[in-house]
């Protein structure tokens, strides 16, 4: 589902965050990325996303290479990856049904359609019930559960999580882990950038580990 072939990428400063960096990761697989501060993981993610494109070298989501996908191309693609973000970028002027029906609205779905799919995915998370509520009333880890809700509302078949965990005791750090494992489990490709040890070695997956932008490690944690 995901593949990057020997991909480096070097920015116009001269600063090199990724090289020579080869993985595939398979569809419906739960894997950790982790790695020092600048290790290159938020590079990773962008290639991923198509936010950067890699100075050399393949990156294939979805067996579509990347690199020839034309401007044009570049919103389908997105809406093929959900992304949870360490501090939520929730919008502190909307309710929590509006911030999740984001992704649909600029889609262009249908009305009774956003409504729909909004709330089966606050459903999900366990929010429905705050769906008027504004973001800015909730707790982190509510706000981190908007977060999933709205990256998933499109029903991606990947899912990328950027330090989702960081900011939350370890009791909602569990909670946000379980969420991510059951999207897991019903087919959703989990790609999850942390440090936390301890929840990675509790769920067992795959880890990356990058350093100095290369690839040191690949499997179970020892």
């Amino acid at each position: 589902m995901i593949e990057f072939h020997n991909v480096s990428k070097r920015y116009p400063n001269g600063y090199e965050a990724l090289a020579g960096v080869t993985f595939d990761v398979g569809e419906g697989e739960m894997v950790f990325l982790t790695g020092h501060s600048g290790a290159g993981k938020s590079t990773l993610m962008k290639l991923i996303m198509l936010i950067e494109r890699p100075s050399q070298g393949q990156v294939v989501v979805g067996g579509h290479n990347l690199n020839r996908l034309r401007s044009s191309q570049i919103p389908f693609h997105r809406r093929q990856v959900g992304v949870v973000f360490q501090n939520h970028q929730l919008l502190f002027d909307r309710s929590v049904f509006d911030n999740v029906a984001l992704p649909l609205q600029i889609a262009g779905y249908p009305h009774r359609e956003i409504g729909r799919r909004v709330r089966a995915a606050l459903d999900k998370v366990g929010l429905l019930d705050h769906e008027r509520a504004n973001p800015i009333t909730l707790s982190g880890g509510e706000q981190q559960r908007v977060g999933i809700a709205r990256a998933v509302v499109n029903k991606p078949p990947v899912l990328l999580a950027d330090e989702p965990t960081g900011n939350l005791d370890p009791d909602l750090a569990a909670d946000i882990m379980r969420l991510f494992s059951e999207f897991n489990q019903v087919g959703v490709t989990v790609l999850i950038a942390s440090h936390d040890w301890s929840l990675i070695r509790s769920v067992g997956a795959r880890v990356l580990t990058l350093e100095h932008g290369q690839l040191i490690h690949d499997g179970a944690l020892v």
